[in-house]
């Protein structure tokens, strides 16, 4: 028998590190990310939550891609705005990351939101997000089986479209990489991205531990 429990709003920092990776994968933009993650945030401490046997990472996942389909629906319905010129003054900020780390990631989680939704998803919470197969499965509302399948067939195309673009593991996917079992060196689930997370804590995901 599960016993209902209510959703610690205290403990939703611990989780943002993980969120915005999976945002990021889901949007291809660490802005629309943030934006992402913030609104998912607004919407679990609206109203007192209560689970049954799910963790709180699963669930937030869950939510965390509700929010995103609303907003692609939302925006779908939003007149089209003009972009800022292209000679704004900049200012370099000597402390972010290198641009070639930068567009690293860039090029990694834009590949990962070009996948179909599906694919993206499986990916999302096994290898950027960090879950195990059986909390992914339950996360997504599928069976294990379906998951190791999307997961395989995305890794797969990842590596192929980073591949195609010149990007991270050009030349062949890197040993590890995506498509080879595993995520790849400088991957999301590897570490924070290189182009900069939110703050909070910054623990990579024990993806690997976690798996069956």
């Amino acid at each position: 028998m599960n016993v209902e429990r209510q959703l610690d709003p205290e403990a939703l920092g611990d989780h943002i590190d993980r969120l915005y990776r999976a945002a990021w994968g889901l949007c291809g933009s660490r802005e629309e990310a943030e934006d992402l993650v913030q609104e998912t945030f607004e919407r679990v401490l609206r109203r007192p939550r209560f689970l049954r046997s799910e963790d709180d990472l699963g669930y937030l996942l869950r939510v965390l891609r509700n929010t995103f389909f609303s907003q692609r629906r939302t925006a779908g319905r939003r007149p089209q705005t003009t972009p800022l010129p292209d000679d704004l003054d900049l200012i370099e900020d000597r402390n972010a990351p290198a641009a070639e780390s930068r567009i690293q990631s860039a090029e990694l989680y834009a590949a990962i939101s070009r996948l179909p939704d599906d694919f993206r998803d499986a990916l999302v919470a096994i290898d950027v997000v960090g879950l195990s197969y059986r909390e992914a499965a339950k996360a997504l509302r599928v069976r294990e089986a379906t998951i190791t399948t999307r997961l395989h067939r995305a890794r797969q195309r990842v590596a192929a479209d980073l591949v195609g673009d010149g990007g991270p593991g050009s030349g062949g996917p890197a040993s590890g990489g995506p498509g080879s079992g595993g995520p790849a060196s400088g991957s999301p689930a590897s570490g924070s991205p290189a182009s900069g997370s939110p703050p909070g804590p910054s623990t990579p995901p024990a993806s690997a531990a976690q798996r069956p």
